[in-house]
């Protein structure tokens, strides 16, 4: 037996799967005040990779910088309540 194949001749390793593509993905940076360590690092990745349509959230903390990446447009009013809420400023894009 050994084989992915099913009785019917169909493959079973892609019954189930889902293919995802995303059209359009944007990139935009934010500058972030009173990040300090991991745990601040932790806390805004949490809180903005919540929302939705972010992608994917990469946070410097020396840096003072966060990048998210979101399909289309960000919303710039909700990352920077989400900063807010997680306890940290959003000075504005970087």
């Amino acid at each position: 037996m050994g084989s992915c194949c099913t009785p019917d001749n169909s493959c079973s390793t892609s019954a189930g799967t889902t293919a995802v593509a995303i059209a359009e993905s944007t990139v935009t940076v934010y500058a972030v005040s009173g990040m300090t360590c991991g745990h601040c690092k932790s806390a805004i990745t949490g809180s903005v990779g919540a929302l939705d349509g972010v992608i994917s959230v990469d946070v410097d903390v020396t840096g003072g910088l966060v990048t998210v990446t979101t399909g289309g447009e960000p919303d710039d009013a909700a990352i920077t309540a989400a900063v807010d809420d997680a306890g940290y400023e959003l000075t504005g894009r970087a």
